[in-house]
């Protein structure tokens, strides 16, 4: 029997009972688009926080109390001693004679707010107080009004810059700049808008606002510690010497002898995506892990389907072997239609893989990865020959005589 022939048996066997075959193609394909799909979120995320990380500039560090990476609402000394950063650190930084490489310095606090303005209610996911040098260390740009100043720092002024999303969901289509917003309580006036930067999934780094640092500090958090300082280096080159001139400078502030006995941490960017890309591998491969548990539920869907097949056919079998069919005939015929139930199955879930990337899920935006696409299928594509392979030995190891004699 030619491969024409076993594939056009195959087909028949598979249109005889179209309902079982569809159901078994279905667990395929959700196997299948299931492995693409959760590997393209994985990807998606990890894009999404790169891409966050690098807006930052390639010369800017971060300082955060402790081993952390974020900020902080209001900080105090942790029960181990751990000394928290305060205005005076950042001040100290940004003396030239004692770091040369840095360029400016911005500490922050950070908390969370609603914000009111003519009964339009929003809460504000980051209410950052800081200094001017802010938002070019942060590659902040203003889209509309302008930025606020170190006099209104100094002054104290409630005057605040928006995010994107902010100014949309409390303003609409309205210009913003110059108006006033009631923030936690607090008046505001709005300086400026900034440019959208989009997205990272899990927080939007559009819903912001930010405010100089006294202000914040008298209305939210209390003059106490800082959550990070955000520093600038004079160049992407001059980098590690102004990480070197921040932790010289910081040891002297906080009594530390031992450099392993660090109470703060100065990451820059080349550091973060580091540390993002180890998390990201173990993330995606857990993802994908939870995802091939689909496919294997897939082949034994095969394995159970291609069983009752081989019962239900068993007299078919003992009247081709009767008139002369070879072993591997009835071998070739039902791996036949067992690969093709994985073929169909598995070209269809990637096909719904694909769709479903290019809807949002869960926040992220899914980024595929064309070697997910291609192991995904041929994975499938194996699952069917490994797992129809054992109702197939059994259909070619059928006797004659005892196929025949089967009710």
């Amino acid at each position: 029997m030619n491969p024409f022939q076993t594939l056009r048996f195959a087909l028949g066997g598979l249109a005889a009972n179209k309902v079982r075959s569809a159901l078994t193609m279905l667990g395929v394909l959700i196997g299948v688009a299931a492995v693409i799909l959760l590997l393209a979120v994985g990807n998606g995320s990890s894009q999404a926080v790169r891409d966050s990380i690098e807006k930052l500039g390639t010369n800017a560090l971060t300082v955060s109390s402790g081993t952390g990476f974020g900020g902080s609402r209001s900080g105090s000394a942790s029960a181990t001693g751990t000394k928290p950063l305060t205005v005076e650190d950042a001040r100290a930084l940004a003396d030239p004679s004692a770091a040369p490489h840095v360029e400016s310095v911005a500490p922050e606090v950070t908390t969370a707010e609603t914000a009111l303005y003519e009964g339009t209610s929003h809460t504000v996911g980051q209410v950052v107080g800081t200094y001017p040098a802010y938002f070019k260390a942060s590659n902040s740009k203003v889209a509309k009004g302008d930025y606020f100043s170190n006099d209104d720092v100094l002054a104290s002024r409630k005057v605040a810059v928006i995010g994107a999303t902010t100014a949309t969901d409390l303003f609409g289509t309205a210009d913003p700049v110059g108006k006033k917003l009631v923030l936690g309580g607090t008046p505001f006036t709005v300086a400026g808008v900034l440019a959208a930067k989009g997205g990272t999934g899990f927080q939007d780094p559009d819903d912001v606002v930010v405010a100089p640092l006294p202000t914040v500090q008298n209305a939210f958090t209390g003059f106490g510690s800082v959550g990070q300082i955000l520093v600038e280096a004079t160049s992407s080159e001059a980098t590690a010497e102004a990480q070197s001139e921040i932790t010289t400078v910081l040891m002297g502030r906080h009594g530390i002898k031992d450099p392993a006995a660090l109470d703060f941490r100065v990451s820059s960017q080349e550091s973060l995506l580091t540390t993002q890309a180890a998390t990201n591998k173990t993330f995606t491969v857990l993802l994908g892990a939870v995802a091939a548990i689909s496919l294997l539920v897939g082949g034994i869907g095969i394995t159970n389907i291609m069983l009752v097949t081989v019962t239900e056919r068993t007299r078919e079998i003992g009247i081709r072997k009767a008139i002369g069919a070879p072993r591997g005939v009835i071998l070739g015929q039902f791996l036949a239609e067992s690969t093709l139930l994985s073929l169909i199955g598995g070209g269809l879930g990637v096909a719904a893989g694909l769709i479903g990337s290019h809807f949002t899920i869960v926040g992220i935006r899914p980024v595929v990865i064309p070697e997910s696409v291609v192991g995904a299928f041929a994975i499938a594509v194996a699952i069917g020959l490994f797992f129809g392979g054992y109702p197939a030995n059994r259909a070619a190891s059928l006797r004659p005589i005892e196929a025949l004699r089967h009710e």
